[in-house]
């Protein structure tokens, strides 16, 4: 039995520490609440003992998976795991917490202890930075995308024809709407049709309009694309796989700045611009006379390259936390994050869908996440080798040592063996590099062996 004076400075001692303290007993009620718990959930000590910890914290786990029943159950602590609370004041705040099983001096479990830390300030860091590395919708930290955010700005004010490369699933409709939002057309029409997608007919009259009569069905006008988005910008995307009848067409568009509806012989004049994209190499296609010379070089005055995700890993947590973010909303969850081990995992895959896979993949995760933190067991089979073939052998997770050299070999292989501008991407100095390549038993040309 504790004295009041034993009382009053255990008290105190729980009162100088900086990160939020709370003990509970066996049925879940708090027993102590020291000065920072007040502090960071804004509720009074008075009014917090004797309460169910739930009642007070209203944390993102609290109904599905508590942290302190995990750890009475299992008698395995929890160490900085990262979940959001809600304040006294409906604020909604991310703390890290740690979990212990409390017991007396004879070793009998009695209840549990927690500690938890504000990350209010690490969050407003991250959103700095985040903001620091994204434009319009894109988001990227590498030095491709933030050469990609300088030349955005400088594409948009010109009235040139734009063409956009890259795999499928890299963001390219995101580049072209960017272009458009900071262009003198933003208050006009974006409007995108996907070439590759639709039957010459279909192209014609999707991108022309038509006239009543022009065929059987056709009883009344119809705009096309063009027509909708003059004044603002047309994206055409996919334009690659376009057929030589219809770049013909086109040509006479961009040529002329005027086309024919079907069915009609009068030119109707247009004022737009073309942002192009496409995921096959033209200069090729050229060669190979399956594309337009002509109209190759109408489409390509300005030409921007968004590369894949493979080759922009760094990107890879920015985009995380960009669709965790999203889902989040959209979902109604409360999912704080990857775990060490997710994250290694997303970083080592080689990602043949680019963008648009991780997003899909994160998306898996919160089908199976309930809350917290998404872990391997969350992500789709494929990726850690629970069924199917994993792009890459894996352990549990990769190492810090191992991503780094993923990261670095990844550098080295976009600059071709080039390790005085593999160091400036990475912003290092070129003798740190060399030091982290032998360090790491990189030989400067081969990928890291991940197992």
């Amino acid at each position: 039995m504790k004295t009041a004076a034993e009382a009053n400075t255990h008290q105190v001692i729980l009162d100088s520490v900086a990160d939020g303290v709370f003990t509970v007993d066996l049925e879940w009620r708090i027993t102590s609440f020291n000065a920072a718990a007040e502090r960071i959930t804004g509720v009074k000590r008075a009014e917090a003992l004797g309460r169910h910890c739930c009642d007070v914290f209203r944390a993102s786990i609290c109904e599905t998976e508590c942290a302190l029943k995990g750890t009475h159950r299992t008698g395995r602590p929890v160490v900085n795991k990262a979940i959001y609370i809600v304040r006294a004041d409906g604020e909604r705040i991310p703390i890290s917490i740690s979990t212990a099983v409390l017991k007396d001096t004879q070793g009998r479990v009695i209840g549990g202890v927690e500690t938890f830390r504000d990350l209010s300030q690490v969050e407003e860091l991250r959103k700095e930075l985040e903001g620091r590395y994204t434009f319009a919708d894109l988001v990227g930290r590498s030095a491709a995308m933030q050469q990609l955010f300088e030349l955005l700005p400088q594409v948009a004010v010109s009235a040139s024809t734009a063409l956009i490369e890259g795999e499928s699933g890299t963001g390219k409709e995101l580049v072209a709407r960017a272009i458009h939002n900071l262009s003198p057309r933003s208050k006009r029409r974006f409007v995108a049709l996907n070439c590759g997608a639709l039957p010459d007919t279909l192209l014609e009259s999707e991108l022309f309009g038509y006239k009543a009569g022009a065929f059987t069905d056709a009883r009344r006008d119809k705009p096309g694309r063009l027509a909708v988005a003059d004044r603002g910008t047309l994206f055409l995307d996919e334009i690659g796989d376009v057929s030589p009848a219809m770049q013909t067409r086109l040509l006479r568009v961009l040529q002329e700045r005027v086309f024919e509806p079907l069915g009609s012989v009068e030119p109707v004049p247009v004022d737009v611009r073309i942002v192009a994209a496409t995921h096959r190499d033209l200069d090729e296609w050229v060669r190979a006379g399956k594309f337009r010379e002509d109209l190759y070089y109408r489409i390509n005055v300005v030409r921007l390259r968004l590369p894949p995700l493979r080759e922009r890993r760094e990107d890879i947590p920015l985009l995380i936390e960009r669709f965790i973010t999203r889902f989040n909303r959209v979902q109604n969850k409360d999912i704080a994050g990857v775990s060490d081990a997710a994250l290694a995992i997303l970083m080592a895959h080689a990602y043949p869908g680019n963008v648009r896979e991780l997003e899909n993949i994160i998306e898996h995760a919160f089908v199976l996440c309930r809350g917290g933190l998404i872990e391997p067991q969350h992500l789709p089979p494929a990726l850690h080798g629970a069924a199917g073939k994993a792009p890459r052998r894996l352990k549990t997770g990769l190492t810090l040592a191992e991503l780094e050299a993923i990261h670095i070999s990844d550098a080295l292989r976009r600059h071709r063996g080039n390790r005085a501008a593999a160091a400036r991407e990475l912003g290092i100095n070129a003798s740190t590099l060399f030091r982290k390549l032998k360090t790491l038993g990189i030989d400067g040309s081969s990928s890291p062996k991940v197992r």
